[in-house]
């Protein structure tokens, strides 16, 4: 998969970043952070200009998850209510997620994009909460901003270490997502022993 990533972007440029970014963060099983990294060491070598690269990926990674938000929030309770008792989720517990996302929970959309599998799921749970849009879009769109840019940056820094260095942050980040289950998983048996 990340060689035909690699040959899209390659071959057609910023069209395909933004197009496999909104997928990706859509979902879509795309190596994302390789992807980024790529791009960087494009501009790296002058196939591509950093500021168009950055505009491709930034508006295509806020797509993406702005398409997660609406489905979340046109969709998400209508499955909650059908299908979530028979995974014990309740109206209740809908509201104090949505109570927590809009105190502390805005802060997973920024910093989940630097965790796999976390990103994914942060859009769709902050529609099906009906967090506000302004809201969501403000710690969406500038985390989605923090990590094209990041990303992108290491591609261009690393030059042809590009390869190597994804490698060892996606491993990173791996650990990181793993980690903070972990603690999230800790807390709520926790408070559920309480």
């Amino acid at each position: 998969m990340t060689e035909t990533v690699i040959d899209w972007i390659v071959r057609y440029g910023y069209v395909m970043i933004f197009t496999l970014l909104m997928l990706g963060i859509f979902g879509i099983p795309v190596p994302d952070e390789t992807l980024l990294t790529f791009s960087g060491y494009m501009v790296h070598r002058g196939d591509l200009h950093a500021l168009p690269t950055l505009i491709a990926a930034f508006t295509g990674s806020a797509c993406g998850i702005t398409l997660s938000y609406v489905v979340g929030r046109t969709g998400g309770n209508l499955v909650i209510r059908k299908y979530g008792h028979h995974v014990r989720v309740t109206p209740e517990a809908v509201d104090r997620v949505k109570r927590w996302f809009e105190l502390t929970g805005k802060w997973a959309l920024l910093i989940g994009y630097f965790l796999p599998g976390v990103r994914h799921l942060t859009a769709l749970t902050a529609g099906t909460s009906k967090l506000r849009f302004p809201v969501f879009a403000l710690f969406a769109y500038t985390g989605g901003l923090l990590w094209t840019s990041a990303f992108i940056t290491v591609g261009y820094v690393f030059g042809e270490e590009w390869a190597k260095m994804s490698s060892r942050l996606h491993h990173g980040l791996l650990i990181g997502s793993g980690v903070v289950v972990i603690i999230i998983a800790l807390y709520f048996t926790i408070r559920r022993l309480k």
